[in-house]
C-alpha cells in the first residue's frame, strides 16, 4: 500500500489537523474493498441459516412454519445492508487509513461476521418458543457492539480532522456524527424493551431500519456546496 503524505491533511477552510495518526496512512481503498466482501458474505450466509422443511408432503405448512427464519433474515438483511451503506458514508470522508484505524475497522468487521450466527440463534427461539427474550438481548448486544464500533471509528477519524479529506467540512463531519450517535441509544432501548416484552422490543429495533435509511441532510448540503464551488470555478 502507498502511503498518503501529510500535506493532503488540510481542510476546507485551510486549518491544519490537530492531531496526528497513529503510525504511518495508507489508502482506504483496500480497507473498503475487504469490508465490501466480508458483509457480502455474512449477508450472503444468512440465507444458508434457512433450513428447507423436511416433510414434503405437507411442504406448504413446513414453508410457512419458518416464518421466525424469515423474520430475521429480512431483518438481518436490511440491519447489515444498513452497515454497509453507512460504511461508505464514512469513508467517502476518510482520506486515510492508520494502524489504529485499521484495528478499528476490523474489530467492526468480526461482528459483522458474526452477525449470521446470532440471526440463526434469533429464528430459533422464535421457532421453539422458549429463550426470546434472551436471543433478541444477546442481538441487541451485538448490533449495540456494531453501532459503537461505527461511533469510534468515525470520531477517532474525524478528531482534529485527524484523517479526513480536505473537503470535508466542520458542517458535515458533525452532521455524521449527530446521525451515527443515534444508533447506539436506540439500540439499547430496544434491547432493555425486548426483557419486558420481547416483541416491542424486536419492532423498536426493526424501526430503526427505516430512521436509518434517510439522507445526511448536513452531508447533502456539503457535497452540494462543494459541487457548487467547482461549477463557479475560483473566484
Amino acid at each position: 500500500m502507498r502511503r498518503i503524505r501529510a500535506s493532503r491533511g488540510a481542510t476546507s477552510n485551510g486549518a491544519t489537523r490537530s492531531r496526528r495518526p497513529f503510525g504511518a496512512e495508507r489508502d482506504p481503498s483496500r480497507v473498503v474493498t475487504f469490508s465490501d466482501a466480508v458483509t457480502a458474505i455474512a449477508i450472503t450466509l444468512l440465507v444458508l441459516e434457512i433450513r428447507p422443511p423436511e416433510d414434503t408432503e405437507h411442504l406448504m405448512r413446513g414453508l410457512l412454519d419458518l416464518w421466525p427464519s424469515y423474520l430475521a433474515y429480512g431483518v438481518t438483511f436490511l440491519l447489515l445492508g444498513q452497515i454497509w451503506v453507512n460504511h461508505h458514508v464514512m469513508f467517502d470522508h476518510i482520506r486515510s487509513a492508520d494502524r489504529l484505524l485499521l484495528l478499528l475497522n476490523t474489530l467492526l468487521l468480526m461482528v459483522i461476521a458474526f452477525l449470521p450466527f446470532v440471526s440463526s440463534v434469533l429464528a430459533r427461539a422464535f421457532e421453539e418458543g422458549p429463550g426470546k427474550r434472551a436471543a433478541l438481548v444477546f442481538y441487541g448486544i451485538v448490533y449495540g457492539a456494531a453501532s459503537i464500533l461505527f461511533n469510534v471509528i468515525w470520531q477517532y477519524a474525524s478528531s482534529g480532522h485527524r484523517l479526513l479529506t480536505s473537503t470535508t467540512d466542520e458542517a458535515t463531519a458533525r452532521a455524521i456524527s449527530k446521525r451515527f450517535r443515534v444508533a447506539p441509544v436506540w439500540i439499547a432501548v430496544g434491547t432493555a424493551l425486548c426483557v419486558v416484552h420481547p416483541i416491542a422490543g424486536l419492532i423498536a429495533v426493526a424501526a430503526f431500519i427505516p430512521f436509518y435509511w434517510l439522507p445526511i441532510n448536513g452531508e447533502i448540503d456539503s457535497i452540494r456546496r462543494t459541487r457548487a464551488q467547482a461549477a463557479n470555478g475560483p473566484p
